[in-house]
């Protein structure tokens, strides 16, 4: 795949049946699918079954994609419903914060000084924990919201185009899901650790 060749055109090669231009759109969306579904089904082995499935589906479903969102969004949209799907009526499992290769975080270390003590590591353990049992916790509308805004990196639209919803839904659901995490963190540390404003 050249640098210059998008999304965009990927989806209409593998439209007109090359298959070979798909493979190369799961290359670059693999590593992210499975970390997405990893925060819903908590299991490495069963992530990667998941986001194999919602290939699959994506690939049976791309000769309706109209192009209407972005084609990863619209990918995310499929890889949450199918995880959604493989829980069932499972109980809800903790949802981790860090993945395996420590790329992702809430990024609450940031608010906290650069301290390395070992008072320090283990306040940023506690605080981890809080962060992942309040996301844990949250109604399904607000987590994915608040997962796919902190953790995944989508912008307000994008987001919306991935929970079918307005940008103005989404920001009230960023917002309620911020509450309920700093009211968590203000339980366990005496001020909670203070939120910066975030411009979409």
């Amino acid at each position: 795949m050249t640098l210059e060749e998008t999304d965009g055109s990927l989806v209409r090669r593998v439209q007109r049946g090359d298959k070979t231009a798909f493979d190369l759109l799961v290359r670059k969306y693999q590593h992210k699918v499975v970390k997405l579904v990893m925060r819903y089904v908590g299991n490495q082995a069963e992530a990667e079954d998941v986001a194999q499935e919602a290939f699959i589906k994506a690939y049976r479903a791309l000769a309706n994609f109209r192009g209407d969102s972005a084609f990863y969004t619209w990918l995310y949209r499929i890889a949450i419903n199918t995880a959604k799907n493989s829980i069932g009526s499972r109980d809800r499992r903790t949802l981790p914060i860090e993945g395996d290769d420590g790329e992702d975080s809430y990024d609450l270390q940031d608010r906290l000084q650069d301290n390395a003590t070992p008072e320090a590591l283990a306040m940023t353990d506690e605080i981890r924990d809080t962060v992942n049992q309040a996301i844990a916790s949250l109604p399904e509308d607000l987590r994915t919201a608040i997962v796919l805004r902190e953790l995944e990196g989508l912008s307000y639209e994008d987001i919306a185009a991935t929970m079918s919803c307005p940008v103005g839904t989404v920001r009230s659901r960023i917002f309620r899901a911020r509450e309920a995490i700093d009211a968590r963190l203000r339980e366990v540390f005496e001020g909670g650790l203070g939120r910066s404003e975030e411009v979409g």
